[in-house]
């Protein structure tokens, strides 16, 4: 699994409330919720050309409440996958829950500037700045973690999974 994007970058301890404020919670569509991305700490972010892209933080991202609605407003920004140097513990679970791929490495936060092109291969953990030529590390996603984010996250793996179970009998 290959993601590829231009890098969107913020800094550290990007709570949940910065990502989605409690006002716009009440849409459920996510790209309702994506219209509003990042509106707090950086009005208009999801009127820029985010669909694509890929944001880049620092430490701590995510952190804050617990609601889900962080990693899917994201989603429904069009933004691909999130790089941080680490991430809140409720927000990693949420994101992958939610279908959204998350990246933990330092390295990577430090090295990538706004507008760099990186590419990141999932399954070999590797994260590749394409705009100046680097290569950082990142823990590969496990193969059931890329089947949820293939399948949009754990809700609509269950869905399949039990139509397919269904259909086999």
């Amino acid at each position: 699994m290959k993601i590829q994007g231009r890098a969107w970058k913020f800094g550290d301890d990007v709570d949940t409330d910065a990502i989605i404020a409690a006002r716009y919670l009440n849409p459920t569509d996510p790209a309702e919720l994506g219209a509003c991305l990042m509106e707090d700490i950086r009005p208009g972010f999801a009127c820029e050309d985010v669909r694509g892209g890929i944001i880049v933080a620092g430490a701590n991202f995510g952190c804050g409440s617990s609601r889900e609605h962080a990693p899917v407003a994201i989603r429904g920004a069009g933004v691909r996958a999130v790089v941080a140097e680490s991430f809140a513990r409720i927000f990693f679970r949420n994101a992958f829950n939610t279908g959204l791929p998350i990246f933990e490495s330092a390295d990577a936060a430090k090295g990538i500037v706004e507008g760099d092109e990186i590419e990141i291969d999932a399954s070999e953990g590797l994260i590749r700045n394409l705009s100046r030529n680097e290569t950082y590390r990142s823990q590969p996603v496990p193969p059931f973690m890329r089947e949820l984010i293939a399948s949009g996250g754990l809700l609509s793996y269950m869905m399949k999974n039990l139509n397919q179970e269904g259909k086999k009998k």
